[in-house]
Formats: C-alpha cells, sequence, structure tokens
C-alpha cells in the first residue's frame, strides 16, 4: 500500500471514529461552530436591561442594520444621548433624588462604575459633584471601547442586514431573545444547514405584510 493510500485510509478512520463519538460525548462540534459563545465585555452593558425593561429598539442602536449589510456596533455617541444625564440606575438616581428631598439638600450626581468606563474612554469629566453634564477632559485623549464581537460568519459567506430587516425579519430570529439576555451569546450555530432551514421555512410566508421567497441558492450567500 502506498505512503499516499494509507494516509487517505487512516484519515477516513479518524473522522469516522470522531463522527462515532458524537452520540457519546454530545457536544462535539465541528470547527468554526460558536454556539453559546458568550464573551466577557468591557463594560457591562445589559441588553436584558435596555431593550427588555426599557423596551429601546434594537435598530435605535443598531441603526445600520437597515442601511448596511452590517449591523455594527453603535458609537459611543449613541450612549450619550441618555448617559449625559442618566449616570446610574435610575433607581439608585430616584433614591438619591428622594433622601435629598428629605434632608433638603442639592441631589449629588451618582456615577455608576460601568458608566464611568464610558466617561473615561470617551475623556469626559464632570466639573460639578452635582449639577451639569460631562465635559470633555482637556488632559485626556478619548479611546475607543474594544468589544468582543460575538457573531461572525466565515469570509466565504455574504450575508446582508438590509435584505433581512427590509421584509420584516425580526433581530430574535438569528440572534434569540437578546431582550432576555444581560450578557450577549450566540444561540443559533449559524451553520449553512440552518440558514438553508430557515429560508426553506420562510418561503411563501408573509413578514411585514409582503410575501417572502428566499433563496436556497448556493450562489445567494456564496459567490
Amino acid at each position: 500500500m502506498s505512503g499516499r493510500v494509507l494516509t487517505l485510509v487512516l484519515l477516513v478512520g479518524v473522522m469516522g471514529g470522531a463522527f462515532a463519538l458524537v452520540p457519546v460525548v454530545g457536544g462535539l462540534r465541528l470547527w468554526g461552530n460558536q454556539e453559546g459563545y458568550e464573551p466577557a465585555q468591557p463594560i457591562a452593558f445589559s441588553h436584558r436591561m435596555h431593550a427588555g425593561e426599557m423596551q429601546i429598539s434594537c435598530l435605535y442602536c443598531h441603526a445600520s442594520a437597515e442601511t448596511s449589510r452590517h449591523a455594527g456596533i453603535p458609537a459611543a455617541g449613541t450612549c450619550m444621548n441618555c448617559h449625559s444625564f442618566v449616570t446610574a440606575p435610575i433607581g439608585v438616581m430616584r433614591a438619591e433624588d428622594e433622601q435629598a428631598r428629605k434632608e433638603k439638600r442639592v441631589p449629588q450626581r451618582i456615577v455608576s462604575p460601568e458608566l464611568q468606563k464610558l466617561y473615561d474612554a470617551l475623556a469626559l469629566c464632570f466639573r460639578d459633584a452635582a449639577q451639569g453634564k460631562p465635559e470633555p477632559d482637556p488632559g485626556r485623549v478619548p479611546q475607543p471601547i474594544h468589544w468582543t464581537r460575538v457573531y461572525r460568519l466565515p469570509d466565504y459567506v455574504y450575508f446582508d442586514h438590509r435584505a433581512h430587516t427590509a421584509v420584516g425579519v425580526t433581530c430574535q430570529t438569528c440572534h434569540g431573545p437578546v431582550e432576555t439576555m444581560d450578557l450577549v451569546r450566540q444561540v443559533p450555530d449559524l451553520t449553512m444547514g440552518w440558514c438553508v432551514n430557515c429560508h426553506r421555512q420562510l418561503t411563501g410566508k408573509t413578514l411585514a405584510s409582503r410575501p417572502v421567497n428566499p433563496s436556497v441558492d448556493c450562489a445567494t450567500c456564496h459567490y
């Protein structure tokens, strides 16, 4: 038996053994399957609180999902639309306001440690202990927030958020119940089979008051 044939036989044997173990180990996955991936983030942003309790639309922060292939990460300036004024959990701020009212004094600003990370990244500071919005600190330089990406498709796959949001596919279809997550995790395995099955199940359905017929042609995602 030649060396090339022997190598092929051994490779087939190893692969066959691996697939045979799948029912036993239960957790064996194909390479690249990141289902359940739940990385820590530089700032403890809670989707449960923002998208769930406060019911902020996903597209308020990820607006480019309607206009671009990529949903993108919101600019820190988007956070400041609210957090120029909201510097700590609402319950904590209201408790301080109530205590100050009882003590007949000016409420003191409370800044949560996680929001302080946002202000530090933007090189902002509070010049007054109680009043006013954060202002640029001339002694510091803004630094990017290095968020860890959770969802990533292989380079040979073409995916366009616009095509999905335009026909009414909800964010939860691909990202799971994000509004219940404090720390975002990858829910589906994002395998080709998962995407193709979704396309098949939606064929002939009506989304956003219009019929949809997603393609299952290879060239749709691979070209």
